[in-house]
């Protein structure tokens, strides 16, 4: 007799290391959807997925971030979330086949990944106390139990007393196994569905106070679009990128929906003299302001895609902190940096100079005339024109510190990117794309250039290593917007490069240099390869 022969619980079949596979995944399912569900009615942040997302994207390096921007762009979150669900699924796969040997083993791992959720959920910046740990501590239990359950099922005992076994066939109980899975999966789906509703309930007030703003006229509009500043050709981008189609990057997991009704912006800090608390409505009863504003992001690499042009309406921020009675340095005033909160705990400071010197930095309350999409921060946000995103377009902002760059390091700091990162000088070839194959004669080449808040003078463009040839500019809108370029090319056939460089309104050229986008933006000329038929 071989030793496997005497001690059945080694030798389980196929058939069996399969059920106990099953029973992993479907407690796995399980847990999962009974922490969504309780994480519906607690808070969505808190789900164990979102939680676990979170606390990995706070701890990933910057360049592993900005690796993910670039070759994922703004699916890089659910690339994030399917990875961990991944994870989870193999884990719980191999607690399943763990469980026909050790069950008690198998679902203390269920609960120990429960508390890991639950660590996660509490530890971020936006947690709101011990509550968020309920939904990945409940759904760890409801996964642990019915672990145990279903791999209970598949074990046989031979008489009273006798240890349970794992048989290669036989005696098992499968009528209890078919009844506990089927209602795991049922209860599995009850639970998804409630977890569904109990989101949408919580969000609905948040939808219903957006759709019933009513954006004031703004007492100083922006002035009218002069004719010519967006050139229609084929494949140039519009001046003014649709809502739909303009750029996302940050670091929100779930869309924070926030209610305008109850929201409340708090102001103070170093140099503030008159602290306030401001609501919505305090807002929208202020003097707003309309103006073009051309946005980019630090993680766009040269020629990149995250950079757009919107109408933003909202109250100058340099205003509302002088009611505070702040002043920027070069006034006496004590505070350098403005650090912005945002709901979801995300931290980001801007120069307290720039914010103040005359530029139209604001309070942004709606984009391209409607309220702010929540996936672009309603109800409030920050633009400011000049800066990148990350030391200026605060989301779903809540809070507003007037500090100092040497007391405080906001979110992006502490991983490595720049105190303060003006907008370097950028063009961009839209049209032909690359490895395009256009006809040989006149090809109508366009794109953008931008260097918000100095204007761009000048764009050139070269083919192949042959002379810079200027390229005719669209006309200006402001100097916080981009600017259109198209040049008719007369292409001879072979192959190509196109190259295109910018000169600003204050006599820089755009470097050639290429840089990373750590720490404060990416630098270099984009070229593209055709070849012409």
């Amino acid at each position: 007799m071989t030793e496997n022969e005497k001690n059945p619980r080694r030798r389980p079949g196929p058939a069996r290391l399969l059920l106990g596979a099953l029973s992993g995944a479907l407690a796995g399912c399980a847990a999962l959807a009974v922490a969504e569900a309780v994480a519906g009615a607690v808070r969505p942040q808190a789900g164990p997925v979102v939680a676990v997302g979170g606390a990995a994207i706070d701890r990933t390096p910057a360049a592993v971030k900005d690796w993910a921007i670039r070759h994922f762009g703004t699916d890089d979150k659910l690339v994030l979330q399917l990875g961990i669900l991944a994870v989870l699924a193999l884990f719980a796969v191999s607690l399943g086949i763990v469980g026909l040997w050790f069950r008690r083993t198998a679902a203390a791992g269920v609960l120990l990944f429960g508390a890991v959720g639950a660590l996660a959920a509490t530890g971020r910046p936006d947690s709101t106390g011990v509550t968020d740990a309920l939904p990945s501590v409940a759904g760890a239990v409801a996964g642990a139990v019915l672990l145990y359950v279903l791999t209970g099922r598949l074990e046989r005992r031979t008489e009273i007393g006798a240890p349970p076994t794992v048989p290669s066939g036989g005696d098992w109980d499968r009528r209890g196994f078919v009844i506990a899975a089927s209602t795991a999966v049922v209860a599995s789906a009850g639970a998804g569905l409630l977890s569904r509703s109990l989101s949408g309930a919580g969000g609905r007030d948040a939808v219903a106070s957006r759709r019933n703003v009513v954006l004031p006229a703004p007492a100083s509009p922006a002035p009218a679009v002069p004719k010519g500043a967006g050139p229609r050709i084929p494949g140039l981008s519009p001046f003014v990128t649709p809502n739909a189609d303009f750029y996302r990057v940050d670091t929100a997991l779930v869309v924070p929906k926030v209610d305008a009704t109850t929201w409340k912006l708090r102001i103070h800090g170093k140099g503030v003299t008159r602290p306030v608390t401001l609501s919505y409505d305090d807002l929208l009863r202020s003097d707003l302001v309309e103006r073009d504003i051309t946005l980019t992001c630090v993680s766009n690499e040269v020629g990149g895609p995250y950079v757009g042009n919107a109408l933003w309406i909202g109250v100058r921020l340099a205003d509302l902190l002088a009611e505070c009675g702040v002043k920027p340095p070069s006034k006496g005033g004590p505070a350098d940096q403005l650090v912005a909160r945002s709901v979801d705990g995300m931290t980001i400071g801007s120069p307290v100079e720039d914010v103040m010197d005359g530029r139209d930095a604001l309070l942004a309350l709606g984009m391209n005339g409607e309220p702010l999409p929540f996936a672009h921060g309603f109800p409030v946000r920050m633009v400011v024109p000049g800066l990148y995103g990350f030391v200026s377009a605060c989301k779903w902002i809540k809070e507003i510190e007037l500090t100092t760059f040497d007391s405080y390091d906001p979110y992006w700091v502490k991983r490595g990117w720049a105190r303060e990162a003006p907008v370097k000088t950028e063009s961009r070839i839209d049209t032909p794309m690359p490895f395009a194959r256009p006809t040989a004669g006149t090809v109508m080449v366009g794109g953008v250039a931008w260097a918000q808040h100095r204007g761009i003078e000048k764009v050139e463009i070269r083919v192949d290593d042959g002379p810079w040839q200027e390229v005719r500019l669209a006309a200006e809108d402001t100097a916080d917007t981009w600017r259109q370029w198209t040049f008719p090319w007369q292409a001879t056939k072979g192959g190509h490069t196109l190259t295109v460089r910018a000169t600003d309104r204050t006599g820089a050229v755009q470097t050639e240099k290429r840089t990373r986008t750590i720490p404060d933006g990416a630098s270099g000329w984009h070229s593209v390869v055709v070849t012409v038929d």
